[in-house]
């Protein structure tokens, strides 16, 4: 059977006169499209924009809500209560949805973003909060979601269909978490380097950690993060690699998960 990927992108990052990404070159090179929703980066005419520039380009569109903190881009550790997280995703999918319609397309996935996350990746009542609102608000919305997360075990519990996300520019740490930004080597700037990652994550289901050790991971989809200085020389490499190898690059509608049909 052919190994089929997601290749998505967080965008929309810019807010009013600050330009941040290169989201005209990045969304015709992937296949769905996180779309900041306000609350980290993001205004009301980047988000119309950004969902008009993915629908021509006929990339996916999804939610990519956060905390509420635009001057720390949405990394910084904020403590909420379930029904808060709750709230402003619900809110956040909502402002996405809008545009969506709007548009006349239909929105395809929700990816938390940045500090909310990581917490929730291993939080599972926050897991839960975020889930249950994913589903209140469309539960036929894809979770996309770190590999081995309890955002996809919470997302699995209350019935929706969910994605496990592996990240190509990114360094592990043993547990199979992401390694904080706060290490110099958390982030794969070498373009061969991370195709490399990204290939192994996708034929052998492993990544190396920052010990050495192999971690399995589960790669429905790869991310690349718009704001990064090279990020339009990564995708090309890693695509490249991926069509080397006969791998189809899809949207996540089309991975066609058997679980998804149940």
């Amino acid at each position: 059977m052919q190994l089929k990927v997601d290749l998505n992108s967080d965008l929309g990052e810019s807010f009013g006169a600050y330009k941040i990404g290169d989201d005209e070159r990045i969304i015709p090179l992937v296949t769905s499209v996180n779309v900041a929703c306000g609350f980290h980066a993001g205004d009301p005419s980047v988000i119309r924009r950004t969902v008009e520039l993915a629908a021509r380009s006929g990339a996916a569109v999804g939610a990519h809500p956060g905390f509420p903190d635009l001057q720390g881009f949405g990394r910084r550790t904020m403590h909420m209560s379930e029904d808060e997280v709750y709230d402003i995703t619900v809110y956040q999918i909502g402002a996405l949805k809008a545009f969506a319609d709007a548009c006349g397309i239909r929105l395809q996935h929700v990816k938390p973003h940045g500090a909310l996350y990581n917490m929730a990746s291993a939080d599972i009542a926050l897991a839960r909060a975020i889930a249950r609102a994913v589903y209140d608000v469309d539960s036929d919305l894809i979770l996309l979601a770190l590999s081995g997360s309890r955002l996809l075990d919470a997302g699995r519990e209350i019935g929706l269909k969910v994605a496990s996300e592996v990240f190509a520019d990114r360094a592990y740490e043993p547990d199979g978490s992401l390694r904080s930004r706060k290490h110099p080597d958390a982030l794969i700037h070498d373009p061969m380097k991370a195709a490399g990652q990204a290939v192994t994550m996708l034929t052998e289901k492993t990544v190396v950690a920052i010990d050495g050790t192999r971690v399995p991971v589960e790669a429905d989809s790869i991310c690349f993060h718009g704001d990064g200085s090279n990020a339009v020389q990564l995708i090309q490499t890693i695509r490249g690699e991926l069509q080397k190898r006969g791998i189809a690059i899809v949207p996540l509608r089309e991975l066609g998960k058997p679980e998804w049909k149940s």
